[in-house]
């Protein structure tokens, strides 16, 4: 664990396992670091990430979670991400034009306890080359992507995703609901 905090405090980029697929994964709040996981999947800079939280208290430090939110999360069977529009201590660079943020709250365990030891949320996104097919086994993930992280996670090795990639839900504060990907 130490290697993996020292890793993403001198703006590293780990692979690791998440909720949904293998994942790549930095501070959220550096910026340096971030821009690294762009030119690692060769991906552009105006895309947006999402953000892993370890809890819903987190999850409350950063947005203003609407009602349904927590509905959505209770109840979903699958990783659910959502899109909230009311922000508060996000720095600029996670910020999308629209003025919105994507986070999710993990349940694995693993992730969980990175997130809380370096206090702050992870950015993720698929271990993937932009634009190419999500890795369903370690054995697929690109040689350029495992070449280029500056820590690969043991438990990546065996990891066998059981999902693609989280259902994204925009919940707005006016009541809109709108679902972004099943």
């Amino acid at each position: 664990m130490q290697k993996i905090i020292e890793t993403l405090q001198n703006a590293g980029v780990i692979l690791t396992p998440t909720d949904t697929t293998f994942g790549l994964s930095c501070l959220a709040f550096d910026p340096e670091a971030c821009n690294k996981i762009n030119q690692i999947k060769q991906r552009p800079e105006n895309k947006n990430f999402v953000l892993l939280v370890d809890s819903e208290a987190r999850l409350q430090k950063y947005v203003d979670v609407p009602d349904l939110a927590w509905d959505i999360i209770d109840l979903s069977e699958k990783p659910v991400t959502i899109v909230y529009d009311k922000i508060v201590n996000i720095p600029a660079h996670l910020i999308s034009p629209q003025n919105t943020i994507a986070i999710r709250v993990v349940k694995l365990p693993l992730l969980q306890q990175i997130i809380q030891k370096v206090n702050q949320p992870l950015v993720s996104t698929s271990a993937n080359i932009s634009g190419e097919k999500v890795p369903k086994d370690f054995d697929e993930i690109h040689p350029k992507i495992l070449n280029e992280v500056d820590l690969i996670l043991p438990e990546s090795q065996t990891f066998k995703p059981q999902f693609e990639a989280s259902s994204i839900i925009q919940i707005s504060h006016d009541g809109r609901v709108k679902v972004l990907r099943e």
